[in-house]
């Protein structure tokens, strides 16, 4: 057991656009990154202490409406979606093209520029009130590193286009829920079980409506996976309160 292991606040956003059918943006993590190296994930990453900076107030829309406590995972959400594939949720009152703002990204991801400042120079606010809560999990004491997550939805502005970093995430897709879950299960994606579970919560649904309006009506529990041993081999389960079912999995660490 591992469970002196600190719990870290992070934050992921499951960014979603209606085409033919409901998709969702995955990117490919770097294979050198030590966490989920090469798996297919939403952009997401670690809770920073400027992502709660009372300076947010002014620039982003929904601060004052959204329970506090997931503020920080809010603007953090945004800042992920930005750093990871372009993405700047909220942004449409913006005089700077995409293709500037993606050039200036690379001064936030290398950490020189922070990004509320960023967001004060192209004179924008973000939307933190545009993410709904889709699920939180807490990854269980067994595992070498330990994260407390929030997964958000927003649907993507019309006038962007995600544009992978190239650093931590090498590959991105647009896929369907369905199609995701397909290519894992034959081999051809490595989706670790927590995305697994939000890409199957996502796949009953068909629209960005209907996942938010199911979003909205569910509990919100903190979903983290109970460890058990049967016949000498160990699985993860999540108890259907959560709203994944009944779920069992062979631990795969």
């Amino acid at each position: 057991m591992n469970a002196s292991v600190p719990v870290k606040a992070a934050s992921t956003v499951m960014l979603i656009r209606e085409a033919e059918q409901l998709e969702v943006l995955m990117v490919r993590r770097h294979h050198k990154i030590d966490f989920m190296s090469g798996a297919m994930v939403f952009p997401g990453g670690k809770i920073e202490e400027s992502d709660g900076d009372l300076g947010w107030a002014d620039y982003a829309r929904g601060w004052d409406s959204v329970p506090e406590s997931e503020r920080a995972a809010r603007v953090a959400a945004v800042r992920e979606a930005f750093e990871e594939s372009g993405v700047v949720i909220g942004a449409e009152n913006s005089t700077a093209s995409h293709a500037e703002m993606i050039e200036t990204r690379k001064a936030i991801d290398a950490g020189t520029l922070p990004f509320l400042d960023f967001i004060k120079e192209q004179e924008i606010t973000i939307d933190i009130g545009r993410l709904t809560l889709f699920s939180r999990w807490r990854t269980p004491p067994i595992s070498p590193k330990r994260f407390d997550t929030f997964f958000f939805l927003a649907p993507v502005p019309a006038d962007q286009i995600a544009i992978h970093d190239g650093r931590e995430a090498v590959e991105s897709e647009w896929v369907a829920p369905e199609e995701a879950l397909r290519l894992a299960e034959a081999g051809q994606r490595t989706i670790v079980f927590p995305t697994r579970m939000n890409l199957r919560l996502l796949a009953s649904t068909s629209t960005l409506a209907d996942a938010v309006e199911a979003a909205n009506k569910r509990a919100r529990t903190t979903v983290e996976p109970r460890i058990v041993t049967r016949d000498d081999k160990r699985y993860l389960q999540l108890d259907p309160e959560h709203g994944y079912g009944q779920v069992e999995e062979p631990l795969q660490l």
